[in-house]
């Protein structure tokens, strides 16, 4: 294994609160993707089959520009001047990508019932990947881009949601879906009426310390990308439901793992020529479960080593090349999904299935890599780990493992 990612050279894990324009400002990566309207993917991730935007060498660094679809979607006018200049952010405070993107994607209707939110960015080709291998993804640095970010419940989702046909879910009453408000978008086809309730939320800086406001609340920010993939899934159309950017998959995408900042490795087994990585979904905060459908949403510069590492070798846990599986400076991370196979069979979003393959995969870890006896790891991780929910929102949910690395002899 990799160990933990060492920081790329004057990387800070958080910059000061401040303003990244495409271009402006620190860029720690020999490679440099700007989120273009050409290079990005609103809504869908990309196929096996899908042209690079870059192509760079195995353990080579590149630095992502990042956006967030808070701010331009369909319910909040798409035009992210007007949004957050309600907010009290002057135009100069708007990122140019955003506007670029916003505008561009005029010119392409979008389907706000069914496409996903995120702005993806990529694909990279990854000199030397092959199916079968693993594509090492080490986390150099995350920088905010703006001064602020979002928080946002929509469509009636999130962990108290409507369901079809307005059912209320087991466990609460109607009083207690959120939001409270009508959610007849689908009746009426105008986005601006599914009961969005979004929360502008500014950053705080002091000490060199960022923080999230929401009154009377102070939260430290942990920037991290909810979205880092491979391509897993062959498709017909860029539209193809296998890659609508909400559900992640065995290929990683919006896994919503909020360990996954600046100093995590994150591993995902390649089944691409180039393993074709892409990122999105930037994220400035988040809670384990990210209850109200968004965690704290906002445009992030990000660095990444990638690095192949090739079927049968070393440098890569034995599971990742079968699952996505993570570690940071003080824990292994073994993850589970409750269907990952990209929807090919309908959705399952069942917590005790993501559970189960969660614990598999931690104990194929403890077995194979640490070599400890199976039962004997099965009940470590009753004793000593905790699996904690990802999140509840994205229609494959998730359950991760935290493992701590002090509990066993260094490894060499």
């Amino acid at each position: 294994m990799g160990g933990i990612a060492a920081a790329a050279p004057g990387a800070p894990a958080v910059a000061s609160a401040g303003l990244l324009q495409p271009g402006k400002g620190p860029i720690h990566g020999r490679h440099y993707l700007r989120s273009r309207p050409d290079e990005v993917r609103w809504g869908y991730v990309p196929s096996v089959g899908s042209e690079p935007v870059l192509r760079m060498r195995s353990g080579e660094t590149v630095t992502v520009d990042t956006v967030s679809h808070e701010g331009i979607l369909e319910d909040q006018g798409r035009d992210p001047v007007s949004w957050f200049g309600r907010h009290g952010v002057p135009r100069s405070g708007v990122l140019t990508d955003a506007v670029d993107i916003a505008r561009s994607y005029d010119r392409t209707p979008r389907s706000f019932d069914v496409d996903g939110p995120h702005v993806v960015t990529g694909p990279i080709h990854v000199d030397g990947a092959a199916p079968g291998d693993v594509l090492k993804i080490e986390v150099l640095s995350a920088l905010p881009r703006v001064p602020y970010g979002v928080v946002s419940s929509r469509h009636g989702k999130g962990a108290l949601p409507r369901l079809a046909g307005n059912a209320v879910p087991a466990g609460i009453t109607e009083d207690e879906i959120m939001p409270p408000v009508a959610t007849d978008g689908r009746a009426t086809g105008d986005p601006r009426r599914y009961g969005n309730v979004s929360i502008f939320t500014p950053v705080r800086s002091r000490r060199g310390k960022l923080s999230g406001v929401l009154p009377p609340a102070t939260f430290p920010l942990s920037p991290f990308m909810g979205i880092m993939g491979v391509a897993f899934a062959s498709a017909t159309s860029l539209t193809d439901p296998l890659l609508n950017s909400i559900p992640p998959t065995i290929g990683g995408g919006n896994i919503d793992i909020n360990l996954l900042g600046a100093g995590a490795t994150f591993y995902l087994p390649v089944f691409a020529e180039g393993a074709l990585f892409y990122a999105g979904d930037p994220h400035m905060a988040m809670g384990n479960g990210e209850v109200a459908l968004t965690a704290m949403e906002g445009s992030l510069r990000a660095t990444y080593r990638l690095t192949v590492i090739k079927a049968g070798r070393r440098g890569a846990p034995s599971v990742a090349f079968g699952y996505p599986f993570a570690e940071t400076g003080d824990a292994w991370i073994p993850i589970g999904l409750s269907d990952p196979d990209g929807s090919r069979d309908g959705q399952g979003n069942d917590l005790d299935v993501a559970m189960r393959r969660a614990v598999v995969n931690a104990l194929d870890f403890l077995e194979r890599d640490l070599k400890m006896d199976r039962a004997v790891a099965y009940a470590y991780l009753s004793a000593a780990a905790n699996f904690e929910v990802s999140q509840v929102v994205d229609r494959t949910v998730g359950v991760h493992g935290v493992i701590r690395k002090s509990d066993f002899p260094p490894r060499p």
